[in-house]
């Protein structure tokens, strides 16, 4: 009796196979079944792959924000100190220099021109349209900020008006930076007797009354000379970029 069981079973399971093997018709549920498991068991890996990099992403940007952050406190603090005994010394000197710059927050409203990405339309709070401001960007000299029909423009770096003073290399050499509606920029009027290199980084100088000195224009990658004077070619940091926001320069002093 159990053989014949047995036999029933096999023959029923082997006709069942069968017909799942060679009918289509069949075969589609059970592979819609399948298919569906796969699915589901597919997106859970996914899933907990993605939640475990999610994860580890976190926790490896918490990381580094801590390092850099401490990074930061430490430079912070020595801003402080480098700024309480520079006021120290100008105390006892009796100095009356003022070494606070006025920054403002501006905003970016459009382009003034569709195909020029150099010249921008600001909101400004307080514009004066016989002054020029310094253009930042995180800190980079982004360009100048002129009038236009007494509205705030903002001529980039690369806008062949954009021009002010800089600083080249460590030996100070001086010069004016413009651009000319292209990626690099050029500096102009450089002496010939004083000595820069490729690679030398190019700085605002200040004696414009344009820039505070000491911000960061862009790393020479050429060097000619011509009429007496050097010319140097640069990889601006900040070019023709349209953030939401920049900083002005209102007051050096």
């Amino acid at each position: 009796m159990n053989k014949q069981r047995i036999s029933l079973t096999l023959f029923f399971v082997g006709c069942v196979s069968g017909a799942l093997y060679f009918s289509p018709f069949l075969q589609a549920p059970f592979l819609k079944l399948s298919q569906s498991i796969k699915l589901v068991y597919l997106n859970q890996i996914q899933s907990f792959n993605q939640s475990a990099t999610e994860h580890l992403n976190q926790k490896n940007t918490i990381i580094r924000l801590q390092r850099e952050n401490r990074y930061y406190e430490r430079e912070l603090l020595t801003m402080h100190q480098v700024a309480d005994e520079y006021r120290n010394m100008l105390r006892e000197q009796n100095s009356s220099i003022k070494t606070l710059p006025s920054i403002e927050l501006v905003r970016t409203i459009s382009y003034v021109r569709m195909g020029d990405p150099h010249k921008l339309w600001l909101e400004m709070d307080h514009f004066d349209p016989k002054q020029v401001y310094g253009l930042l960007y995180r800190g980079y000299a982004a360009g100048i900020v002129v009038s236009n029909h007494k509205r705030p423009m903002a001529l980039l770096n690369g806008d062949i008006k954009s021009t002010y003073a800089v600083s080249v290399g460590s030996s100070m050499a001086p010069g004016i930076v413009r651009g000319n509606n292209e990626r690099h920029l050029i500096v102009d009027f450089i002496p010939t007797w004083v000595p820069i290199a490729i690679g030398d980084e190019v700085t605002t100088s200040g004696l414009d009354q344009i820039f505070l000195s000491g911000l960061q224009v862009g790393k020479v990658i050429s060097i000619s000379r011509a009429s007496g004077y050097q010319s140097a070619v640069l990889e601006p940091y900040f070019y023709a970029k349209k953030p939401a926001y920049f900083h002005i320069i209102t007051k050096v002093r």
